[in-house]
């Protein structure tokens, strides 16, 4: 069967094998597969996560052992700390597009392997990076390695997202696709653990040469790796999706073969009830005979500017884009001020001269492993827990909403707030915190993978998500200097003015989040515009009255052409 063409039809019984097997897909009970998806797919982003956050952590360790001298006095530089940090982010951006459009033009499977391959080789390179002798310094090395460290991170949002939507069943999809998500959190979190521990156990070593932390950064960077080095095998071996070989390849064979491999996973014969579930699901689609099921259709990019061309998917795209892009201006923006959150919870820099070596980074870690443990872990597993109760769009408008309120708070009385109490800054720090992800950064991340045909849906989903890195790279580049306008660096002087933009900026989040659907409960091809159903005579070509069960799909003859 020839499959790249970019637009042809399959015949009556393809199509009618095709609807079986999505419908059987989408109604399945979750099985070792699903499992197997998130687990795979959710060590990229523990990965992601580990490698973006433990720059923070290492970038004071090598200040230690390569800017020792009087004149940087333990410090890396400004301009080279924030050049070092945000590599990643800038190859993020380049690997979000890149590989949502491969992922559209070859297909899931290749792109999942390859991002997983760029992430390890990126992180050990890194982990290895030393300075040369004459010229590149080791924080230029570092952010070379950073890049292409991004490129591979960028490359995983789309593709992991993707893969793990495609795979799921409609009623755990939002479920499977968050708790990919979350596995941020867990990196987090266990970037800050694993320095603690190193430190612990190196504690004597740094305060006789505080040189070894160059040993100490190497490992913390270099254990980033270790979970997707153990998934590597699974994503090369992974299968393609079924829809996206349906629907682009126009290899129906190899779909059934794919949703078969999901569902074969669960030994366990269905009862009765979840059967007929499936057989309603396939009713359902039996009204008229779907678009999608009879054609294939590939990328391209006429395709994509006419499909988004119409304002009703259009505004989709732009709903999408436009909140992950105002969404992360806010969250690293608000992330300037970490400082006094650390401090208000006694694990700042305002004695930091006074400190050892040692001293300085163990307040750093346990500041931040209690900030990851108090606000931002929650948030992420209390939306996998909700989101399919509540629905997607209601937590993203929710956590809108909130983080607006709280950051009007901070800007109309930020100064009275700091000066009265700290802790109550790191209250409401830790509020924001928790409402970022049990709220838009989870849910921007979530609805991507859903809305769009599957066609362009790694290419939409990138530049979604490249949108948010984009208000990222702005936040990170451009508020340190935004908050100190008409004062002194450092002085903080419009601070207030820079929180009452962000809260502003909230307030869009939340008018642009009404441009999306809600996605709870609904197929893919129900989103994407492009379902209706066939008859039953469609789906019975020989005109049986039998109905429909779930084993039919292992029932679909695979011809050998």
């Amino acid at each position: 069967m020839s499959k790249n063409n970019s637009s042809k039809s399959i015949n009556e019984q393809e199509a009618n094998n095709k609807i079986a097997a999505l419908a059987s897909l989408d109604e399945a009970k979750l099985s070792w597969f699903h499992i197997k998806a998130i687990l795979i797919s959710g060590c990229g982003f523990f990965t992601d996560a580990y490698d973006i956050f433990i720059i923070n952590l290492v970038m004071p360790m090598i200040g230690y052992v390569y800017f020792s001298d009087g004149d940087h006095k333990n410090h890396v530089p400004n301009l080279t700390d924030g050049l070092t940090k945000g590599a990643a982010s800038w190859g993020t951006l380049v690997g979000q597009l890149l590989f949502g459009v491969l992922g559209d033009k070859m297909g899931r499977k290749k792109n999942y392997a390859i991002v997983m391959i760029i992430l390890i080789v990126s992180t050990i390179g890194c982990s290895l990076a030393g300075p040369s002798k004459v010229g590149w310094g080791i924080c230029t090395m570092i952010a070379i390695w950073r890049f292409f460290l991004g490129v591979g991170i960028g490359g995983d949002y789309p593709m992991s997202a993707v893969i793990t939507s495609e795979f799921a069943t409609v009623n755990r999809r939002g479920f499977m696709i968050s708790s990919v998500f979350a596995m941020q959190g867990v990196g987090i979190l266990c970037a800050s653990v694993l320095t603690v521990v190193l430190l612990l156990i190196f504690k004597s070593s740094i305060n006789n040469n505080v040189d070894n932390l160059d040993t100490v950064w190497r490992i913390c960077i270099a254990m980033g790796a270790v979970p997707s080095i153990f998934t590597l095998y699974y994503r090369i071996t992974f299968p393609e999706t079924p829809r996206y070989a349906m629907d682009v390849q126009g290899d129906i064979d190899a779909g059934i073969k794919s949703a078969k491999a999901a569902m074969k996973s669960n030994n366990k014969k269905n009862k009765p009830e979840e059967n007929f579930e499936i057989e309603e699901a396939i009713a359902n689609r039996a009204i008229e005979k779907p678009k999608i099921a009879g054609q294939v259709a590939t990328s391209s990019w006429k395709g994509f500017k006419e499909h988004f061309g119409q304002w009703r998917y259009g505004k989709v795209l732009l709903g999408c884009a436009l909140s992950w892009f105002l969404l992360d201006l806010a969250f690293y923006g608000l992330n300037l001020n970490q400082s006094i959150v650390l401090e208000a919870i006694g694990y700042g820099d305002n004695n930091a001269e006074n400190q050892t070596a040692y001293d300085s980074i163990w307040n750093k870690s346990i500041g931040n492993l209690i900030i990851a443990a108090i606000g931002t872990v929650p948030g992420y597993w209390v939306a996998v827990l909700l989101i399919e109760k509540i629905g997607r769009k209601p937590i993203q408008l929710t956590g809108f909403a909130v983080i607006g309120i709280c950051l009007a708070v901070i800007a109309i009385w930020f100064h009275k707030i700091i000066n009265y109490s700290k802790t109550l800054f790191f209250v409401i720090y830790i509020i924001c915190q928790f409402f970022f992800n049990f709220g838009p950064n989870m849910t921007t991340f979530v609805i991507p993978s859903e809305v769009f045909p599957t066609r362009f849906r790694t290419t939409a989903h990138g530049i979604s998500a490249a949108s948010g890195k984009l208000g990222a790279i702005i936040a990170a580049h451009t508020f340190s200097v935004i908050k100190d306008i008409g004062g002194k660096p450092g002085s903080n002087n419009f601070i207030q003015g820079l929180f009452g933009i962000l809260a502003f900026m909230m307030f869009l989040g939340f008018i642009v989040s009404t441009f999306l659907p809600e996605t709870k409960g609904k197929t893919l091809e129900e989103l994407a515009g492009e379902e209706t159903a066939p008859s039953m005579e469609q789906l019975n070509p020989n005109g049986s009255n039998d109905s429909i069960e779930e084993e039919d799909i292992n029932n679909i003859i695979i011809r050998r052409d």
